[in-house]
Formats: structure tokens, C-alpha cells, sequence
């Protein structure tokens, strides 16, 4: 099943969508494989001057997919930690695109979807978006995405919704850096069109260079920094507190140090 549809347009742009409505648009090993496959397909093709990221039907990412997640709470550590790193793959993938990615978040984003916003290089979301890094109210962390959060945010805003948990807005999404902009829902696509558009006058080759010279300048997302967040997701995944707070999610009940 296409869980990820790539739209090319002849002026250049081209549309990477989140193509799982139905589940609103969770991240499936599946979604995230493909993500890979056509983020690197886009990387290569010197056609494509500016990559739009956004999703069908009314959530932008809802995180990650709750049968994968069920999956990893029977595996052995090692595997654990290979199949919870396709998240890390997804983002570096998208990350490492050449050209600007711009995303169009027309709806909420939790856990995993707050990553994806956070390796666009500009986001617009529409002004009812509510957003929320939710792992630690499972017992978990949000290492895999953490390293592009941080990037995205910096370390002082980030640490306002990195462990708490909380829901936010879209206007505290733009305070916080991780949205460029938050609009009305009918105004979304020409906010993201007066986005893209610029680019389309800027020189090719000089619009790539200039991404790659400001990931340098920026100190960018380090490799030894995601396998380093990786590492702590599985170290975090080992814990009683961990396996306690994803059993009383799936069981649809309390965990045990949430208050009321």
C-alpha cells in the first residue's frame, strides 16, 4: 500500500504527502521506509528546486503507529532498538534533502509529527493545529527526534514542551520556532505558496549550496548525537517505569504516576 505519494510540478516543486488518513497519517515501518526512499529519489533528481511536506486528511502525524509501537514491546532490546531508529532514518532522510523543504501542516502533530515539522526548513500550520511531545507520559523520551527538535527550537524553548508533555497551539508552536507561521485554514495553501514561491527565483545550484553552507555554519544535526539519542530511547525502553507506562496505555488505563 502507497503510504507515501510524491507529486512532481513542472515549475519544479514537488509534494512529499503523508498518504495514511485513515490513521491519521501515524508513522508505520512501512510510512517510514518509504519516506527514506523518496526523500533520497528527490535528493537525486535536480529537477526538483523546493519539496512541500505535508498529509492528507485532517491530522498531520499523529506519531508513531500503535501497532508498530505493540511490536516493540515484545522484542528483544537489540531489536527493539533497530526498529525504533527507522524514526531517526526518516527524519535524517528528510533533513539531508538538498533542496528546502517546506511543511504544510494543516492539522494536529504529536510525538513523531513535531520531528517531521522539525527538519522543514519553514512550516506553516493552520491556527487550530495542537501539538504535543507526549513520550513522557508513556515513560519514554523523545530521543529520536530529539536531536532535530533541539536544532529546530534550541535548547531554552525546547525545553518548554521537551518533558512535560503538554498540549500547545499553533501560536505557541511560532513562539517557540517550530512554525513559521500559523493562519486560518483557508488561507494555508497560499501561505505556503508565498513560502515556496521565492525559491523559484533563486539560481538551482546556488539554492542547494546555500542549505548545505547553512547546515555547516549552524552546526547542523550530528550523527554521533542521533545514535546517541537512539541509545538512550533503548535504554529508556528497559525500564520497569517504561514497560509500566506503555502496558497502561495499551490496556486504556491510568499509569500509575498520572494524576487524576
Amino acid at each position: 500500500m502507497e503510504e507515501v505519494r510524491v507529486v512532481r510540478e513542472m515549475r519544479g516543486v514537488a509534494r512529499l504527502v503523508l498518504a495514511r488518513a485513515a490513521k491519521h497519517n501515524a508513522m508505520s515501518a512501512e510510512m517510514m521506509a518509504q519516506i527514506v526512499r523518496a526523500a533520497q529519489e528527490l535528493a537525486a533528481d535536480e529537477a526538483v528546486r523546493v519539496v512541500v511536506l505535508e498529509a492528507e486528511g485532517p491530522t498531520f502525524c499523529a506519531g508513531g503507529d500503535l501497532a508498530w509501537m505493540r511490536e516493540q514491546f515484545g522484542m528483544a532490546p537489540d531489536a527493539r532498538r533497530r526498529e525504533s531508529a527507522r524514526i531517526a532514518e526518516a527524519l535524517g532522510a528528510l533533513h539531508d534533502l538538498p533542496q528546502p523543504l517546506i511543511g504544510r501542516v494543516q492539522g494536529n502533530a504529536f510525538g513523531g509529527g513535531i520531528g517531521l515539522i522539525s527538519v522543514c526548513d519553514a512550516a506553516i500550520g493552520v491556527e487550530t493545529a495542537k501539538l504535543a511531545l507526549t513520550e513522557v507520559k508513556l515513560g519514554l523520551i523523545p530521543a529520536n527526534i530529539g536531536p532535530y527538535v533541539i536544532a529546530r527550537m534550541g535548547a531554552s524553548s525546547a525545553a518548554r514542551i521537551f518533558m512535560n508533555g503538554k498540549v500547545f497551539d499553533a501560536a505557541e508552536a511560532v513562539s517557540l520556532g517550530l512554525l513559521s507561521r500559523a493562519v486560518p485554514a483557508e488561507d494555508l495553501d497560499a501561505a505556503v505558496e508565498a513560502e515556496v514561491a521565492p525559491y523559484l527565483s533563486c539560481a538551482p545550484g546556488a539554492l542547494r549550496d546555500a542549505k548545505r553552507l547553512l547546515r555547516r555554519l549552524s552546526g547542523g544535526v550530528r550523527r554521533d548525537d542521533v545514535e546517541m539519542a537512539v541509545d538512550a530511547l533503548a535504554a529508556r525502553w528497559e525500564t520497569a517505569e517504561a514497560q509500566e507506562g506503555i502496558a497502561a496505555f495499551f490496556d486504556k488505563r491510568p499509569a500509575p504516576w498520572a494524576e487524576g
